[in-house]
């Protein structure tokens, strides 16, 4: 483990390497490159420095690999993808997307807002699931505003020995999470940590889906809502409109 927090882009950068590289989990991939590195920290600049012949050597005994400079025993598939990889670690254009910008935010800035966590692995997109994501996107959410307050790195929880409670741990200031997916036991973790998962298993784009919670919260919000909100029994009636049809 390197001694300072990877950045979100990074991290972002890394778990997209890891998947184009077979068999090579993001653990593997993070020893790898603290080996290249020479116990840099795995930064932007650092990264801009690995080539394709370094990088490829650190995994000679996963890839059958004997380590000639020119990697002539090097399945042809295999050397693309060490190629791909280090493009995309170099952070090149068209292999990874930018990080959303966060807006400002201070706590109390929206009065009756809630935290939302998304599971995301693409720029403001639901398209993660609870255990694999790269990251979650916290949003600060009310009846009539929506922040992206924040962008939490998941890429250490393949690291942690225990990953479920890693992951429950980066999120648990959020009372509620959007998820494609989420296994059993890693459901009754977040459900234990007072966090609620609302699964949406086609996914979308992350606002549009907190658009329909956003007008659940200006007219009747569902019961499990209304209690995040702190809104009583007698005063949902009162407050709130019924959603007509």
């Amino acid at each position: 483990m390197t001694t300072q927090p990877i950045s979100n882009e990074v991290a972002l950068r890394i778990a997209l390497a890891a998947k184009v590289l077979p068999n090579v989990s993001v653990g593997d991939l993070i020893e790898a490159l603290q080996t290249n590195l020479d116990d840099e920290e795995i930064t932007e600049k650092s990264l801009s420095k690995l080539t394709v012949t370094q990088f490829k050597k650190s995994f000679g005994k996963m890839y059958e690999i004997d380590g000639e400079e020119e990697g002539e025993n090097v399945d042809n598939s295999d050397m693309e993808a060490f190629k791909e990889a280090v493009r995309i670690l170099w952070g090149e254009t068209g292999y990874f997307e930018q990080s959303s910008p966060i807006e400002p935010y201070e706590e109390g800035d929206m009065p009756n807002s809630i935290r939302i966590a998304v599971a995301s692995n693409t720029a403001e997109q639901l398209d993660g699931h609870f255990g694999s994501c790269h990251r979650y996107l916290i949003y600060q959410l009310s009846a009539d505003e929506l922040k992206l307050i924040d962008v939490r790195s998941a890429i250490e929880a393949d690291l942690a020995e225990e990953k479920n409670t890693y992951r429950v741990n980066l999120i648990r200031d959020c009372p509620v999470l959007y998820i494609m997916s989420i296994g059993g036991p890693a459901a009754a973790k977040v459900i234990q940590a007072y966090i609620y998962p609302m699964k949406v298993s086609q996914g979308g784009s992350a606002r549009e889906i907190l658009a329909d919670l956003q007008k659940a919260i200006a007219t009747s919000p569902p019961p499990w809502l209304a209690k995040i909100l702190g809104i009583g029994t007698g005063e949902r009636v009162k407050n709130y409109k019924a959603v007509s049809g």
